[in-house]
């Protein structure tokens, strides 16, 4: 049976380069999860690749039809916006191994969704002012920087990560990416150990 390995981290914490590189790495076959949103697309990003983009109508058919794994909502500067995760055909345990990208809120329903055992967590750690840094330095490459809701999101992310919320969300595994290079091989070598049931 295969198993969904869940990548974590609080806002520029390196989580979507180190999801990107274990992906690249083939020996480990790894198939993705693309979740969905209804947040407007950024610069940069593709369809179908780091998000399915769809609006509330798109979140309401998918939910109507018993399809939706989790949804968060997070009241931006911006509006209202949806992240989830969909049962759309694509996710097969008993063929492949999957790696994902999401939160200890979204971690939990996934869990509870396909198993305990079946969802295993990897939790990014930086040091706060480092990420605060690299989330200056994206914004200010965006067309439109929206400074708001990176400060917002960098708040919510101390809520959201807190030491009791992860006890809370049996969430103990933490990777430091105090080093790049040596935190990619750490969180490889959990995933090569932990593919199969042992």
């Amino acid at each position: 049976m295969g198993k969904i390995f869940y990548v974590m981290g609080k806002s520029s914490s390196g989580k979507d380069t180190i999801y990107k590189r274990v992906m690249r790495d083939k020996s480990l076959g790894l198939c993705k999860i693309v979740p969905y949103t209804t947040r407007p697309i950024r610069e940069g990003e593709k369809e179908g690749v780091q998000y399915h983009f769809t609006d509330m109508s798109g979140f309401d058919d998918l939910n109507k039809a018993g399809k939706v794994i989790e949804h968060r909502t997070y009241d931006t500067f911006y509006g209202e916006w949806k992240y989830f995760t969909v049962d759309d055909g694509n996710i097969d345990l008993n063929a492949n191994n999957y790696l994902i990208i999401g939160t200890p809120e979204s971690y939990v329903a996934t869990k509870k969704y396909f198993g305990e055992t079946k969802v295993l967590p990897i939790l990014i750690n930086v040091d706060d002012g480092v990420r605060l840094q690299r989330a200056l330095n994206r914004e200010r490459k965006q067309e439109t920087p929206k400074y708001e809701e990176m400060c917002r999101r960098f708040l919510a992310d101390a809520e959201d990560f807190s030491d009791e919320k992860l006890k809370e969300c049996k969430i103990d595994k933490r990777f430091e990416n105090e080093d790049l290079d040596k935190c990619l091989e750490q969180v490889i070598g959990y995933i090569k150990r932990n593919m199969t049931d042992h």
